[in-house]
């Protein structure tokens, strides 16, 4: 692998954007970050007044490329996913099987480990976005392979895989002592598809629940009387809560006030992408429904929401631009909010000496220049990308 640097561009860092800044890159690994005049080593990349900025994480993809991991739970899915967000600008990811089967979450915990023991770029582990979900909140789920957990889910839930496990789940559809079950064995457990009251939503965060599956769709809502799981995790400070950012599943100023409500840097920019994702043919079939994009989402016949046919970088775009929020923040919720949560921030989720190089150039108009995953440029269409 060769050494080299990155001048003239604006450094996002988790403490701040470093003007003017360098970064050298050497083997693979960030060796270098300074405001001071550069003395490039090796190939030098002249970012032309753009932004360098930490890889982006998504911890809710459930497909791309024409590929959804539940019809193909396999390293081979893994591995086309990956490919087909990494030209928008995801370095990280955790794939994410919807409800479905408990031989189907077999298949995809063992392609997860498959994946990881092949060193396939990106892979950061799984999420199981149920089937211990509840019907009132189902939103696309098929609620007819919904169920309890039990000790043998709970064993299948928690079995290794070399990589990160993250479990979305309905509080109210099991006990706090599941949910301590699950957390002592390595697993994260997120809330979301859930009817929970606000207490119930407590108790969870209380047993080892640490984040929300996609802030305010399919739960329940806030309101005066009932803050709901919503309001709970408005009113929580330590949790992390993923949101599509896509200005369909979440109003701006719905966005807003929830930033105004707790820190910044405990949300995730989160895609929720379907296998429409890098493809020009935007209908695909889930649950033997055909669904289709419209607006940006993906909807079916009644016009369920179906997920979404957002890629990180136009999500991060529309942080900044239509939200409000600083490059920084946008940063943090991109890539170092998310590497946290995972458990994974010794490895990635910041420009930080000692890290992977798991890069993104945006020019400054925000337009993705380049992608870089652990030192290595992505040979996609990322140069070629440009503002909506």
């Amino acid at each position: 692998m060769s050494v080299f640097t990155f001048i003239n561009g604006r450094i996002v860092t988790a403490d701040g954007i470093v003007e003017t800044g360098h970064v050298i890159i050497d083997n693979g690994i960030i060796a270098s970050v300074s405001s001071a005049p550069a003395t490039p080593q090796g190939e030098i990349i002249d970012l032309d007044g753009g932004y360098l900025l930490p890889g982006f994480i998504d911890t809710q993809v459930n497909g791309g490329g024409g590929v959804l991991f539940n019809d193909t739970p396999t390293k081979a899915a893994i591995a086309a996913i990956g490919e087909a967000h990494a030209a928008y600008g995801t370095t990280g990811f955790m794939t994410t099987l919807i409800s479905d089967r408990l031989d189907v979450v077999d298949a995809a915990l063992n392609a997860t480990k498959e994946a990881i023991d092949a060193g396939i770029p990106g892979v950061l582990g799984v999420h199981l976005e149920g089937p211990f979900l509840n019907a009132e909140r189902k939103g696309i789920h098929n609620a007819e392979v919904f169920r309890t957990l039990d000790a043998a889910s709970k064993a299948l839930l928690s079995r290794p895989t070399g990589a990160k496990t993250m479990v979305t789940l309905a509080p109210e559809k099991c006990t706090p002592d599941d949910i301590r079950d699950l957390v002592a064995k390595g697993v994260i457990v997120a809330a979301g598809h859930t009817n929970a009251t606000y207490g119930e939503t407590l108790e969870a965060l209380s047993a080892g629940v640490s984040g929300f599956t996609h802030l305010f769709n399919a739960m329940s809502p806030f309101s005066h009387r009932a803050p709901g799981v919503a309001g709970a995790a408005l009113e929580d400070q330590k949790a992390y809560c993923g949101i599509i950012l896509d200005g369909q599943h979440v109003h701006p100023a719905a966005a807003r006030i929830a930033f105004a409500a707790r820190p910044v840097e405990r949300f995730m920019l989160v895609t929720d992408a379907m296998p429409t994702v890098g493809m020009a043919h935007k209908t695909f079939t889930l649950n033997g429904k055909t669904i289709r994009v419209e607006n940006g989402v993906c909807i079916d016949d009644n016009g369920t929401l179906a997920g979404s046919d957002l890629d990180m970088a136009s999500a991060f775009r529309y942080a900044v631009t239509v939200v409000g929020v600083s490059v920084r923040d946008a940063a943090f919720m991109a890539a170092t909010a998310p590497a946290a949560f995972v458990g994974v921030s010794d490895i990635t989720g910041e420009i930080r000496h000692g890290l992977r190089a798991d890069l993104v150039w945006m020019d400054a108009d925000l337009n993705l220049r380049g992608v870089w995953l652990a030192g290595q440029r992505h040979g996609g269409r990322a140069a070629n990308l440009t503002a909506a």
